[in-house]
């Protein structure tokens, strides 16, 4: 992948090869593709966006199907084109800058690799049994799925995993697929499957545990390889263009932009009293009574009240007479 300025840029995929490619990419490779210098880094924020959304809605303790709205709407949000036909593009590059970005200590690698196998595992969820499908074939995993008879034989071993888990019985049109238990570790730990000689009989809408392992572990190798590359030379040979860039985006604000115009009105300073009366939060309410009282707050609690202020929508002059009047 060749960074460019915006004079040159190619998709990746011809119209017909996006229709055969994989739904969702494996990254094995970096793309043989010229990215412009500002996509660059605007796909890689967008990408980060997603991840670092997914990794607050993890730490909050969000619910699975409430996981899954919240994926597809940080992805719709965040990783759309205005061409459609750079969809597939956008999701590629911003995965291998990011994988440049966080390769770097181990620490932003465990995070990468923990919020990429996330982010994989539900996009997995998404395709239809077809798409899954072709997305172990890629894998080409070696696992076979259990015929009819070998099923019959199992059925009530398989039907008690099932009712374990609070789900019906599997009927006979159902797939389970033959894995050696090492390869399923997760399902293996919650004993979500059945066992025997060696080998887990995995549900098809258990498959998801088998590829992300095979998907974890892909990425885990090319993490440290990416590192190496880092490290020997593209840090270096990089250092007036890309480097700095890569350096500052494991680090970067994706919050709210305060610089930019607001949809809604700007509180006043004469409006300020009331608004406090009647929408300040408690914490807020206590300082701001506190400052009015005793016209004098400690340093940590001019802070807090100062940027309270300017994220409600008080502009900087009005926040600073404000102070000054209490303060005097």
């Amino acid at each position: 992948m060749e960074v460019v300025r915006p004079q040159s840029h190619r998709n990746l995929f011809s119209s017909n090869d996006a229709v055969s490619a994989p739904t969702i990419p494996l990254y094995r490779s970096a793309p043989p593709l010229e990215v412009r210098l500002e996509d660059f880094e605007s796909f890689a924020i967008d990408r980060l966006r997603v991840l670092k959304g997914i990794s607050d809605g993890l730490s909050r303790g969000k619910k699975p199907d409430e996981m899954e709205k919240l994926v597809k709407d940080l992805w719709k949000m965040n990783m759309r084109h205005q061409h459609a036909s750079e969809v597939l593009n956008k999701d590629i590059i911003s995965h291998f800058v990011l994988r440049l970005v966080y390769c770097r200590t181990e620490d932003l690698r465990k995070w990468f690799l923990s919020m990429e196998c996330a982010l994989f595992r539900y996009r997995f969820r998404f395709l239809t049994t077809e798409a899954q499908r072709a997305i172990m074939d890629e894998f080409d995993l070696t696992c076979k799925a259990v015929n009819n008879v070998e099923f019959e034989s199992i059925k009530e071993k398989l039907g008690q995993v099932a009712r374990s888990m609070g789900q019906p019985s599997p009927t006979v049109d159902a797939i389970f697929y033959k894995v050696p238990f090492e390869e399923v570790p997760e399902l293996v730990a919650r004993r979500q499957v059945f066992i025997s000689q060696g080998y887990a009989y995995v549900a098809m809408n258990q498959v998801v545990s088998l590829v992300a392992t095979l998907f974890r572990s892909q990425l885990s190798k090319t993490l440290v390889l990416t590192n190496r590359k880092w490290t020997s030379s593209i840090r270096e040979q990089e250092k007036h263009r890309l480097t700095p860039i890569v350096e500052a985006l494991s680090s970067s604000y994706l919050g709210p932009d305060f610089s930019q115009p607001r949809e809604y009105a700007e509180i006043s300073l004469k409006d300020i009293d009331q608004v406090a009366k009647s929408s300040f939060p408690l914490c807020m309410r206590h300082l701001f009574d506190k400052l009015k009282e005793d016209h004098h707050l400690k340093h940590g609690g001019r802070m807090q009240l100062g940027l309270f202020l300017k994220g409600v929508g008080l502009n900087l002059d009005d926040a600073l007479a404000f102070l000054e009047s209490r303060v005097l």
